[in-house]
């Protein structure tokens, strides 16, 4: 009974770890995602704006406010600061969430690959260095 208690014990734990990995940010397949945004947006230390603004210290940043870069009234104006909250929901649809945006990109739908994506993001401060 004891042996078949702690066999028992071990298939739940397994479970909670598994159900835990599964649902954790990652870095690396964020990274991955990113390949849809590198297009237009730089992310690190070298990073410059080109077709949209560079990508470094994105979350806790105010939109449409990095230095050298062209944005439309709408995003300037629209009051945002990026929390992963606000990102999440823009990248699912960004001409939604800001109509008038020069983004125009379809947007992301699959939760995972938004955390994913969130992940490998959140890494970089505003010099584009990884802390």
């Amino acid at each position: 009974m004891m042996k078949q208690i702690a066999v028992a014990a071990a298939a739940v734990a397994s479970l909670f770890i598994a159900v835990g990995s599964a649902s954790a940010q990652d870095v690396a397949a964020g990274e991955k995602s990113f390949a849809k945004c590198r297009a237009c947006h730089q992310v690190g230390e070298t990073a410059k704006n080109g077709v949209g603004p560079k990508l470094n210290g994105l979350i806790g940043r105010t939109a449409g406010t990095v230095e050298g870069y062209n944005y439309s009234e709408a995003n300037k104006k629209s009051g945002i600061t990026w929390t992963e909250a606000e990102f999440k929901d823009y990248i699912k649809k960004p001409a939604a969430k800001i109509p008038g945006t020069k983004m125009a990109f379809a947007g992301i739908a699959n939760e995972k690959e938004i955390d994913d994506l969130t992940a490998f993001l959140k890494q970089y401060n505003a010099e584009g260095k990884k802390p």
